[in-house]
């Protein structure tokens, strides 16, 4: 059998790490089930991560930096306009196709948010600082305009919200997006739901009304 390299067993941890935190947040994810998943002891974990907040933290910012990538992917080339379709139907399909993206998304905020108010601001400071990062690149995408990268963004949390609480993609609540920032057709739960017509049957909006972002 072909053994791993450290830096290949810190990269299954990171994605083994995603998968617990994703599923269970910073404080019910043990360092146990993370070496468990990965098949390695809980000491040789600790080799190649100094402790817990570290490992949630590299998988944090694995995660902004698999949307950072998209994102420029998608919109190489195109003009402003274009790059908010490309971005929003990439994005999509990322979150689509892998949900734990979203999750982790989600459980790094509360995690965040949990350590600023117990009065710990340096474990947000390394999250934040990616974040910056994903903002610039929406940024420069975007024609570095200030206005359209807040909407892109704001709409991109919101599209988190909506699609973290199962809306399906013809659910009202969908309307004032784009058909590029909605859940695709073929998503798990974007059957047609409380009588609305699916999302592809209505009008795409104009771009002052939807943007959408990670």
């Amino acid at each position: 059998m072909v053994r791993m390299s450290a830096e290949e067993r810190r990269e299954s941890v990171i994605r083994a790490a995603i998968t617990e935190f994703a599923r269970t947040g910073y404080h019910g994810t043990s360092t146990e089930a993370i070496a468990r998943r990965v098949g390695v002891s809980q000491p040789y974990l600790f080799r190649l991560f100094p402790n817990k907040q570290s490992i949630f933290l590299a998988a944090s910012e694995r995660c902004l930096l698999d949307v950072r990538g998209i994102f420029e992917a998608a919109s190489e080339g195109l003009d402003a306009e274009e790059a908010v379709h490309a971005m929003g139907t990439a994005y999509q399909r990322l979150i689509a196709e892998d949900p734990e993206k979203l999750m982790m998304q989600m459980q790094t905020y509360v995690a965040v948010a949990s350590a600023e108010a117990a009065g710990d601001h340096e474990f947000g400071r390394s999250v934040r600082a990616g974040w910056e990062v994903l903002w610039d690149s929406a940024h420069l995408a975007l024609g570095a305009d200030p206005d359209e990268t807040t909407a892109f963004l704001a709409y991109g949390m919101l599209i988190n919200t909506l699609v973290a609480m199962g809306f399906p993609a013809g659910h009202r609540v969908w309307t004032g997006f784009y058909d590029s920032a909605r859940p695709g057709a073929e998503q798990p739960g974007a059957e047609q739901s409380g009588g609305d017509r699916p999302a592809g049957d209505r009008p795409v909006t104009g771009p002052a009304e939807a943007r959408t972002c990670g």
